[in-house]
């Protein structure tokens, strides 16, 4: 191989991306302890396994053939081929994503994007869904859903692309393909048993706000990586997409905050960790084409529209267990359609290279139209196929998507996995009064479990010999 090979390179720009990878990287295992926190305590770990099952699957399919069908250079309008299938020609040739980069770059950096997808995509299907045609549903739609929607989105030969849609970060891709799969997914599935329920109602309330915190913290600092990094360099464009990505999040959770305060006179950490979200949602698609201002009016419709759009589930009825049709599909959708008004030429030229005639801003009074088009397309094509993917594998013997009524009630934790997220250990301590000497009495170990029984009601924890859990 030619020594020189690679050397027009700048090492700057690879490490950027690179390390706003590893950012992304982040963003799946924080979806799960998001997740996690706002399901019953019976099914935490659960979550937690769902989203990074979703990575080692998708890093899987990615390397087989997702990448070449998503950003094969030849192309068509719909989708790649499989010309770089299993990373064949993937090395250090320039990148189809930016000349600054080599291709294997640029590669695990997308794949990043792909694997935190469907990870958003599951959470509506929470507490009742079977792992193993989880895992299954997520190599399939992967393909069929994921690629043609990142490719004529991203690649230069899309029709999306080619007709002038704008999506800097992922607003079509990741966020409303993952926000209408959602939603497919919870109407397949049904309702949780006893959601909805006069009795059953308060149950399903988060059971962890710390793992919801600090999901979000996660969400956030991973998101200048997925924001920041989609300018493919380290330069001034870059540097907006942070600046604009940090200020819609706290626009949006200032915005949620006050309209659950309206409400309920509290300042919610629920409704906080929410708004932020939302204004991170919104943000992704025009993150590299508006300036701080817009960012505000972005953030601020996005988590206006994503907390109305919370009251869906219960108008239409269907049990998106933590939301993500709310934030994802309409945050993506309200986002997607302001870039076509905010979006700037000036800002989208600070890397030096891009040219766009932007949108109203610019007076380019059809980007708004193009944007429609987008958006309303990779709605139209996750919810239908995801729904069509779904409804086939649940009558495919051994792929039933949902659990069994008594592993519900169980927990996925203990039925699926075999282990549970929490603990408790008990002890009976007794202290002798003339030396103050303490002795343990007794000692055992309780699975938290949150159990019910045909009423809704907990049952007793299951005590656990400590013998079972040396390592506990």
């Amino acid at each position: 191989m030619d020594p020189e090979y690679g050397s027009q390179y700048s090492a700057g720009d690879i490490g950027f991306v690179l390390i706003c990878m590893a950012l992304v990287w982040l963003m799946i295992p924080g979806i799960g302890y998001f997740y996690s926190g706002m399901a019953r305590s019976k099914n935490a770990l659960s979550l937690i396994m769902c989203c990074l099952m979703s990575l080692v699957v998708v890093t899987v399919q990615w390397f087989i053939w997702g990448y070449s069908l998503t950003f094969s250079k030849t192309a068509s309008v719909f989708i790649g081929n499989m010309d770089n299938a299993l990373f064949r020609n993937v090395l250090g040739d320039p990148s189809i994503g930016s000349d600054k980069i080599p291709d294997i770059v640029f590669a695990i950096f997308q794949c990043m994007f792909a694997a935190l997808t469907p990870a958003l995509a599951i959470g509506s299907a929470a507490e009742r869904a079977r792992l193993l045609p989880m895992m299954i549903f997520i190599f399939i739609w992967s393909t069929i859903v994921y690629d043609p929607i990142a490719c004529w989105t991203w690649n230069p030969n899309g029709w999306s692309a080619k007709l002038g849609g704008l999506d800097f970060a992922g607003g079509t891709p990741v966020h409303i393909s993952s926000g209408f799969a959602s939603l497919a997914y919870a109407i397949i599935l049904g309702k949780r048993r006893g959601h909805g329920s006069i009795t059953g109602g308060e149950d399903f309330k988060p059971h962890n706000m710390s793992n919801v915190v600090l999901g979000t913290a996660f969400l956030w600092f991973g998101w200048f990586g997925f924001n920041g990094g989609s300018a493919l360099a380290g330069n001034m464009r870059a540097a907006m997409a942070c600046v604009v990505t940090n200020l819609a999040a706290a626009v949006g959770a200032i915005t949620w905050l006050i309209m659950d305060y309206r409400i309920e006179r509290k300042f919610s950490a629920l409704g906080f960790c929410s708004g932020a979200v939302a204004g991170l949602v919104a943000i992704t698609p025009a993150s590299g084409f508006v300036g701080p201002g817009p960012a505000v009016a972005i953030g601020f419709l996005g988590g206006f529209f994503c907390n109305l759009a919370v009251h869906l589930k219960h108008l239409l009825k269907f049990d998106d267990a933590v939301d993500v049709f709310a934030v994802h599909g309409v945050g993506g959708y309200v986002g997607s359609v302001l870039t076509g008004l905010f979006a700037e030429q000036y800002i989208a030229g600070l890397d030096g290279v891009t040219e766009i005639e932007g949108g109203w801003m610019n007076h380019n009074w059809v980007q708004l139209g193009h944007q429609f088009a987008d958006a309303t397309a990779g709605a139209a094509w996750s919810f239908c196929i995801t729904y069509l993917i779904l409804f086939v594998m649940d009558r495919i013997p051994g792929l039933s998507l949902r659990v069994d009524p008594e592993v519900e009630l169980q927990g996925l934790d203990a039925a699926e996995i075999g282990e549970m997220a929490y603990y408790h250990v008990d002890k009976v301590v007794t202290v002798d009064p003339q030396s103050g000497e303490q002795k343990i009495v007794s000692e055992h170990i309780r699975e938290v479990r949150g159990n019910e029984n045909a009423q809704g009601d907990l049952s007793p924890e299951k005590i656990v010999a400590p013998s079972q859990f040396n390592n506990v």
